[in-house]
């Protein structure tokens, strides 16, 4: 591919007349965030685009890749043989500037996680793209997939303009049509989908997808929606499809999709295409190599492509045809491969932290280990430091609303029934013990008083003081007088008082569960405890078959209020089905499920107001202080203690990353897609 380079005077192209006449460009200047050798930024912080980097740097940029790359193409089901470099790239790829150094190719970089659907999100963060991303200061969105983006005056359409040229990690051209083909061909299509999910869904009317050519598409809604790009820069949902590949399997495109649903083990089209893209809305969902070790995975855009999965790993190796270079013209990602291993046992994880078996790890560490991974340092040749995480890490305790038990559903419905639990933990005592004394004893609020200046103290405390004895006394209030020769009070028909906590390992340390099973039962309630795999606990919860369930409730700064995350954690279900029962009332108009109280109706149409309300407005600010006062008043989820950092582990073999990494990291960023892992290398490249 011969780039187009705009070669006209306005480039100021330095020009050097060599001996045999042969004209030669200048080179450009491998600047770094550490050094940029005089150049001037571009428009967006720490990256260019190819025309605006050569302007600047009054240059031309010549491309290289990883000399591996052949071997790891030929890893990679389905690929042919490369072409040069160059021609892989798009005609004006991302020029991203390196943290600290212009990084070397090859190695493994090695990630942990506790299963395959718990904890993975950090690592797969190092390889997500969207449209857009947050730049790391965690204010600036700036263009990812696509080149730019335009808003029109009334806030009703956005138009991205993409990279001509770009391709999918087989070759194949990336355009417009495959995010027609992913909204129209999937996200509208009715035997996919029942309806619209609430995500593409605004004013009441689905949005629209519209091709203007092969590199713009618009998206048109039905009333202005002024945090859409703060969606797209924090989802893990990707607008994107690759229609070369999946059409062959929908129904619309092909008429032995059937058949072809069949032959993979599947019963219909609708069925197998539904697991096909599943990838589009969370990286979790298994790839097809998962099922059939030798199948061909569905192609990507991501840095890295998955070339093996089965129960106990994943392996990926570099997109040959990633979009992105560094500001010497090397294709970006540095290392060859990244392998990531599952264990859920902590005591193991610990271990391989001591040993230096995984190289980088943001989520799945327990504060309480911190000492011992501290004192492990050297060990482990790796630097540990603790990252701030909102209120991502703050636990919750959520009551199963709609419970199938009457008797007890009526109980756990009953606002001064959770606060008297919330009385007796004593918060304090678990800060101490469990976060080291590192957290803050507090109230779980649906705005982080990190983001919302709005949040007081006294919102803060709010039913989370240590009182066992006005515990005791709103117990008594609400009928619960009997107990049982072991203290355990008696529900309304003679049983005991009983609930069952099944917790995964993904939504915090055993030892608050043990400690608050202790608090609970100095009040006449039993808590029963069993660790379970995450698969099982959703299963449970989504079935509303739990008593009381338990997870970390972030997603509660600015930016997690538009971000998808709202809808799970502010209002029904409260976090990963908990009040599933609820949810489906609301989103059925009470055809299935449990009718909600009347402020739970109520939290469920302010997030959607808030999705609305520009950041920081008038508006915005009344919502939130809504939305804080609904929860204070019942309580639908019992915090325990906030501001809990997260123990970072980075290796010292591992370049480029940032100091600023160990600030903050939140699920409501999506972990470290904003600290641009696409430049992190193996500076031993083993």
């Amino acid at each position: 591919m011969i780039h187009d380079r705009l070669a006209v005077a306005s480039t100021a192209i330095a020009l050097v007349m060599g001996s045999a006449g042969a004209v030669a460009a200048a080179d450009c200047k491998p600047v770094t965030d550490a050094d940029m050798m005089g150049m001037a930024p571009g428009a967006n912080p720490q990256q260019y685009d190819l025309i605006e980097f050569e302007t600047a740097g009054d240059c031309t940029l010549t491309f290289s890749g990883n000399p591996e790359m052949d071997a790891l193409n030929a890893e990679i089901a389905g690929n042919g043989n490369l072409p040069a470099v160059a021609d892989r790239l798009p005609s004006e790829p991302l020029v991203l500037i390196p943290n600290q150094n212009v990084g070397t190719y090859g190695g493994t970089m090695n990630a942990l996680a506790k299963a395959p659907e718990s904890g993975t999100s950090d690592m797969l963060s190092w390889r997500h793209v969207n449209l857009v991303r947050f730049s790391d200061d965690l204010q600036t969105i700036v263009p990812s997939v696509a080149k730019s983006f335009t808003w029109n005056e009334t806030g009703t359409e956005v138009t991205f303009d993409l990279r001509a040229g770009h391709k999918w990690s087989d070759g194949a051209p990336f355009t417009a049509q495959d995010i027609v083909f992913w909204y129209d061909s999937n996200k509208l299509n009715t035997e996919l989908y029942s309806e619209v999910q609430s995500n593409w869904v605004f004013g009441g009317e689905p949005m629209k997808v519209e091709a203007l050519s092969d590199t713009k598409v618009k998206f048109s809604f039905a009333v202005p929606n002024p945090n859409f790009l703060t969606f797209l820069a924090t989802t893990w949902k990707q607008p994107f499809l690759p229609k070369h590949f999946l059409a062959q399997f929908h129904g619309d495109f092909n008429e032995n999709a059937d058949a072809l649903a069949k032959e993979r083990g599947f019963d219909t089209w609708v069925e197998h295409f539904q697991f096909l893209a599943c990838g589009s809305d969370w990286k979790d969902c298994p790839t097809p190599l998962m099922r059939d070790s030798n199948a061909v995975t569905i192609p990507t855009l991501e840095s890295f492509i998955t070339t093996v999965e089965n129960q106990t790993e994943r392996t990926y190796v570099a997109n040959p045809y990633f979009f992105m270079v560094d500001t010497a013209g090397n294709q970006l990602p540095y290392p060859s491969r990244w392998k990531e291993t599952w264990t859920r046992d902590r005591e193991i994880i610990n271990l391989k932290a001591i040993q230096g078996e995984f190289d980088l790890k943001a989520s799945g560490l327990e504060l309480v280990d911190y000492p011992l991974l501290i004192d492990n340092m050297e060990r482990g040749d790796y630097k540990v430091s603790l990252a701030s995480t909102g209120a991502g890490s703050h636990m919750t305790y959520t009551m199963n609303f709609g419970h199938k038990d009457e008797v007890l559903r009526e109980v756990l419905n009953d606002v001064t029934f959770r606060q008297a639990l919330s009385l007796a933990i004593n918060r304090a005592e678990v800060n101490e013990l469990v976060y080291l004394g590192q957290g803050k004893p507090a109230q779980w609020l649906p705005a982080d008083h990190n983001s919302h200046s709005l949040v007081t103290e006294s919102d803060m405390q709010h039913m989370a003081a240590f009182d066992p004895d006005k515990a005791n006394e709103m117990l008594d209030s609400i009928g619960l007088t009997e107990k049982d020769a072991e203290g355990i009070r008696l529900l309304s028909d003679g049983r005991p008082l009983v609930l069952r906590l099944d917790f995964p390992a993904q939504a915090g340390p055993a030892e608050v569960h043990e400690l608050v099973r202790d608090y609970w039962s100095a009040v006449g309630v039993r808590l029963e405890l069993k660790e379970v795999s995450t698969e099982v606990f959703r299963a449970q919860a989504e079935g509303s078959n739990h008593d009381i369930a338990v997870w970390g409730g972030g997603g509660t700064d600015a930016v997690g209020v538009v971000s998808g995350l709202s809808n799970t954690r502010m209002a029904p279900p409260f976090r990963e089905g908990h009040a599933v029962e609820w949810q489906k009332w609301l989103q059925s108009d009470g055809a299935e499920g449990v009718e909600p109280t009347e402020d739970a109706k109520r939290v469920y149409e302010v997030v959607e107001d808030l999705y609305f309300s520009p950041i920081g407005s008038d508006k915005h600010q009344k919502l939130v202080r809504e939305m804080v006062d609904l929860h204070k008043d019942n309580t639908w989820l019992i915090g325990i203690v906030g501001d809990v950092p997260d123990p970072l582990l980075v290796r010292n073999r591992v370049g480029n990353v940032m100091a600023e990494t160990s600030d903050f990291v939140a699920f409501s960023f999506y972990r470290h897609h904003a600290y641009k892992a696409y430049q992190w290398y193996l500076k031993d490249g083993k």
